[in-house]
């Protein structure tokens, strides 16, 4: 777990997971594989194996001794939903992120498929609780897929991250999402992120009163071109409404396993 971090929506990065596989162009110029791949071979480095995908059962607990709330972007070096994290240690992370209820956990997939099907089997009809944010990345029009599966999703706490924002994304429909974020690419091959697609992006944000972010402009560097967004920065998060958080699905089953038929609700 990192205590500090240059990404502005977030206070804490952890990582039980580490490394990928590209998906979608949004994938191109990964920063975590770039940063990865320096340490390749480096023996005793905690990136040796580059940006293989690697579990580090290690970290599991980390949050838990992190008294002092936090929000904590989870895998911000990973996937948690890649198809090569097996689902037991999914859920570890979760029973993790569930007992550390004093921290917000921040988790963004390009799975969106995936975290679906998990939330759905660890939740059943219910919901995840509401300190534990789930996410999904877009880019461009072709990947809006992906908020049609975030609004399916057993989430209290539903956000998207357009970043990088690599093209328009057309008339986006953001009804049941609480939080969107924009940011351009940064790095030595940034493409640019044109004005009227964040300015379209943060029109559809005020329609559907869903709470907006701009992270940068982007460039060589994460700071290149600034954070001003129509002449001012915009740092809004979600207002969380207190809601009853669900339990697992296998909880809830032992939970009614252990009571007498008449005390059932």
């Amino acid at each position: 777990m990192a205590t500090t971090t240059q990404i502005e929506w977030t206070d804490a990065t952890w990582n039980p997971v580490t490394g990928c596989s590209k998906i979608t162009r949004g994938c191109d110029f990964c920063y975590a594989e770039r940063f990865s791949e320096r340490f390749r071979g480096v023996q005793g480095h905690p990136f040796e194996n580059g940006f293989d995908l690697t579990l580090r059962p290690e970290r599991l607990r980390q949050p838990v001794s992190w008294r002092e709330p936090r929000r904590v972007f989870v895998n911000s070096m990973s996937d948690l939903f890649h198809k090569d994290v097996p689902r037991p240690f999914i859920d570890s992370v979760f029973d993790t992120m569930e007992e550390a209820n004093w921290h917000t956990f921040q988790v963004l997939t390009k799975r969106s498929s995936l975290m679906v099907r998990y939330l759905r089997g660890r939740y059943g009809a219910g919901l995840a609780p509401p300190h534990i944010w789930l996410g999904v990345s877009v880019e461009d029009a072709r990947n809006t897929i992906r908020l049609k599966h975030l609004r399916a999703a057993q989430a209290s706490v539903r956000f998207v991250s357009f970043e990088p924002l690599l093209g328009p994304v057309g008339n986006v429909d953001l009804t049941g999402i609480d939080w969107a974020i924009i940011g351009g690419e940064s790095g030595p091959q940034a493409r640019p992120l044109a004005e009227e697609w964040a300015v379209a992006i943060h029109e559809q944000c005020r329609l559907d009163r869903v709470a907006f972010f701009f992270k940068q402009w982007g460039g060589v560097r994460p700071k290149s071109g600034g954070r001003l967004f129509r002449g001012r920065e915009w740092n809004e998060y979600p207002r969380i409404q207190k809601r009853k958080p669900a339990v697992s699905s296998q909880t809830a089953l032992d939970c009614r396993a252990a009571q007498p038929f008449d005390e059932r609700p």
